[in-house]
């Protein structure tokens, strides 16, 4: 699996997770108070570990933006100190990718 399909997936899990939550919300805003001392015990449950899952999803978020970040910066630091090694190896992975398209 490439990285752009890997942060495509990711990126889609993510939307899901988000949607999943706002509608889990919105579930439980619109159920109203119910009388039954089980239902509201679940619903306390079921509270908390939505709210684990949003403050759980955020923390992922932030994780994946701090490893960008560092695998960009030490990307851009590699290009800086060998820019000859990074155009050979741009040129090579071009090559590869023109002849893998080109043989379809």
């Amino acid at each position: 699996m490439s990285t752009e399909q890997y942060s495509t997936g990711r990126d889609k899990l993510i939307d899901s997770l988000k949607h999943l939550i706002k509608d889990a919300e919105d579930l439980l805003k619109n159920t109203g108070q119910q009388a039954d001392s089980g239902y509201q015990s679940a619903r306390a449950r079921f509270e908390s570990t939505l709210q684990n899952a949003k403050s759980g999803l955020d923390a992922a978020q932030e994780k994946v933006a701090a490893r960008a970040k560092g695998a960009a910066e030490t990307t851009d630091r590699y290009v800086q100190e060998n820019p000859w090694q990074a155009m050979g190896i741009g040129a090579i992975a071009g090559i590869l990718v023109g002849l893998l398209i080109g043989r379809k």
